[in-house]
């Protein structure tokens, strides 16, 4: 018997994904820089995200260690035409989410939470 498409990596990201109108991408990849799974535009290097948000997840580790502010819940980049979000999805994974630039962060933060709990059940 199959999997439900909800309880498999792709649906949750297709769940997020389809949720929220603002988020263009997402992607779910390893502590170590590994792609696992990904929603992504055509054109974007699966395997440079990946790398560049392991890199950013673990710099934000030890900034938020170092600067006495406990351990890392999320990292968010902003740029001009929208925001990259990275949150910790179990020991051995983050989700990534990239957005427009007029999203609504609160909700987007609160289907993320909700979508890397899933994801950590599942790696």
């Amino acid at each position: 018997m199959g999997e439900s498409r909800e309880n498999t990596l792709e649906g949750v990201l297709n769940e997020l994904q389809g949720s929220i109108p603002e988020i263009e991408a997402c992607a779910i990849v390893s502590v170590e820089g590994l792609p696992i799974v990904s929603a992504l535009p055509t054109d974007v290097d699966e395997a440079k995200v990946a790398a560049m948000t392991a890199a950013m997840l673990t710099l934000g580790e030890k900034a938020a260690i170092e600067l006495g502010k406990g351990n890392l819940e999320q990292v968010n980049i902003k740029g001009v035409d929208g925001w990259l979000l990275v949150v910790q999805a179990g020991m051995n994974a983050c989700l990534t989410v990239s957005t427009t630039a007029n999203a609504k962060l609160g909700l987007i933060f609160l289907d993320m939470k909700r979508a890397a709990e899933k994801v950590a059940t599942m790696i």
